[in-house]
């Protein structure tokens, strides 16, 4: 992967501080994981702090997601077959993820965010369905407090080899998946025997 004109950007980014790490997550022409490998890198350097970074990296991705929620809510599936594609959400991303949003309901906002595939692309069913905002919100931003927290501390602990966060995040990345389809498991069965109790 060419990661020349990433580096530019988010270095230049980087200059802005924490409205760089929350704007280059709200735009998401860079991967998530990158992001905030970077900031974590600039905590390591002193430039800017991991409680500031951490506010930045959760604003900046739960404003991102509140953009494709409207999108869904106002465009609806044929906005995105028509301009998916420009924003990175191909039709087979768009489907797995309100395939999951039927099948799980809500709480699957929060779950999916460490998901691959529906990950980012949950946030359209979501708007598609009307879910209200604020839980939309408020599940969103809860997921994005572990996310943002293990990829700043990675980028940490990488320092000037941050630049390796999406090898080494793959090895975290597959147990929080896990752990999210574990955690839809169960609230899925808790809804079931909860739905039994009360016939």
């Amino acid at each position: 992967m060419d990661t020349d004109w990433i580096l530019q950007l988010l270095s230049t980014l980087g200059d802005w501080g924490y409205i760089g790490v929350a704007g280059a997550l709200m735009v998401e022409v860079i991967p998530s994981e990158l992001v905030l490998g970077y900031a974590g890198y600039l905590v390591h350097e002193g430039q800017i702090s991991l409680v500031g970074a951490m506010l930045s990296g959760m604003i900046g991705g739960t404003l991102a997601q509140v953009f494709l929620y409207w999108l869904g809510r106002y465009g609806g599936r044929p906005f995105f077959d028509r301009y998916g594609k420009f924003l990175l959400m191909p039709p087979r991303h768009i489907e797995a993820a309100e395939k999951w949003f039927e099948k799980h309901g809500t709480f699957v906002v929060f779950t999916a965010r460490f998901i691959p595939v529906v990950r980012h692309a949950i946030s359209i069913p979501a708007g598609m369905s009307r879910m209200p905002l604020s839980s939309f919100c408020l599940y969103t931003f809860a997921a994005m407090f572990p996310w943002t927290l293990l990829f700043l501390l990675v980028g940490m602990q990488l320092g000037t080899h941050w630049q390796h966060i999406e090898v080494i995040g793959v090895r975290y990345i597959k147990p929080l998946a896990v752990i999210a389809i574990g955690g839809i498991s169960l609230y899925v069965l808790f809804t079931f025997l909860r739905s039994r109790k009360r016939r």
